[in-house]
């Protein structure tokens, strides 16, 4: 018989402290992602399937800006770097994450004041010293405060490729991704509380929702960080218990800690979807039948087409109870990077990470056990 599952999903407390609701960070959503690999030529190819653009280079380290909408990928290709090492160290992956905030030489005197470890990023002649701290694995956190067209820190550090030199035209449309949602880290079991006071500590996030599956061999809790912005999201998985699951792989797989995936967000993920299939994007495949069979009974009134869905492998979750229903469009990329994947989404009006299809994708194969006669007592 297929194993026993268990899923809980809870809001924060509502007597969450005033501090944790404020913003001592001035945190402004995310910035941009930084990428490296051991070898080149690797990401970008992959990039550019994904609909991202090459649009600018810097002006003296091997370091190219990949743009989507309001996405912002770094490729960093600089021998002898901070982003080389890390990718001599866990093989192609995300080694860098950057923060706007309102004012970055206060938000890093103020992550210095309370505890974080300073990260130097050498910088040559007329370069901007960008503040950044330790974060996940290692990878470097920056601070970023610019990031206004004409005044960014692209605009000082970089050149933009001729097509682009025309701000109105920086943010190529690609395949319909607009934003960074959010980003998730793996993390070591029993080190999910260190990197929740990470973030609570330094930047005053909260628990947004506690998700937890227990399986009969593996298990796993996540635990979705939010800033007081609303728009930094990082859930924070570990193993639930020792022996063999999907986090403890990725640790093994990537050599510790690290960013598992990386959430870009689509107004159209059905539109979305079929540019990245006609680019050859390899997506994981569709739930079986049941599962689009159970929509309507898990989501009753969605509204959403089912057999356009599961065409293209979508999954679908939320809540129809009370009104307008709350819905989030979701899809997985196949791992690209080593371990590290990529989720597409929409949200409409749901601010939650899937959690329900964890639940309905098991029930589905329990009940197409059942109609193959193969689940014990069916």
């Amino acid at each position: 018989m297929a194993a026993p599952i268990t899923a809980s999903a809870v809001s924060a407390p509502a007597s969450a402290s005033a501090s944790a609701e404020a913003n001592p960070m001035g945190l402004m959503g995310f910035e941009f992602v930084e990428f490296a690999a051991p070898l080149a030529g690797v990401l970008e190819p992959l990039f550019e399937r994904m609909g991202f653009s090459l649009v600018a280079r810097h002006r003296s380290k091997d370091v190219v800006l990949y743009r989507q909408g309001e996405i912002n990928f770094i490729v960093n290709r600089e021998p002898r770097s901070l982003a080389a090492y890390f990718a001599a160290e866990h093989g192609p992956s995300a080694c860098g994450l950057a923060f706007r905030v309102k004012d970055a030489h206060r938000a890093y005197a103020r992550a210095l004041a309370l505890g974080a470890q300073p990260v130097e990023i050498p910088t040559g002649p007329m370069e901007l010293r960008l503040p950044a701290i330790k974060g996940i694995g290692g990878a470097p956190l920056y601070l970023i405060d610019r990031f206004e067209d004409g005044k960014s820190i692209y605009d000082i550090d970089f050149e933009f490729l001729p097509e682009f030199e025309d701000a109105a035209h920086r943010r190529p449309v690609g395949h319909g991704l607009r934003l960074i949602d959010h980003l998730t880290h793996n993390v070591y079991r029993g080190r999910m509380a260190y990197w929740a006071h990470f973030y609570e500590h330094l930047f005053g996030f909260r628990e947004l929702r506690y998700f937890d599956i227990q399986g009969t061999h593996t298990g796993l809790a996540s635990k979705a960080m939010t800033a007081p912005d609303g728009l930094i999201r990082i859930p924070l998985n570990e193993e639930a218990r020792q022996g063999g699951g999907q986090i403890e792989e990725f640790l093994m797989q990537f050599n510790g800690e690290g960013i598992q995936h990386v959430a870009l967000l689509s107004d159209d993920l059905m539109a979305t979807v079929d540019a990245l299939q006609m680019a050859g994007v390899p997506l994981m495949s569709a739930p079986n039948d049941v599962y689009y069979e159970m929509l309507d009974e898990r989501l009753p009134g969605h509204g959403l087409p089912a057999g356009e869905l599961q065409a293209r492998g979508i999954l679908l979750d939320g809540s129809t109870e009370g009104g307008e229903p709350r819905l989030l469009l979701q899809i997985f990329s196949q791992p690209l990077l080593g371990p590290v994947f990529f989720e597409f989404i929409e949200r409409r009006a749901d601010q939650g990470f899937g959690e329900g299809n964890f639940k309905a994708l098991f029930e589905s194969l329990e009940r197409d056990q059942m109609r193959r006669g193969t689940l014990a007592g069916a």
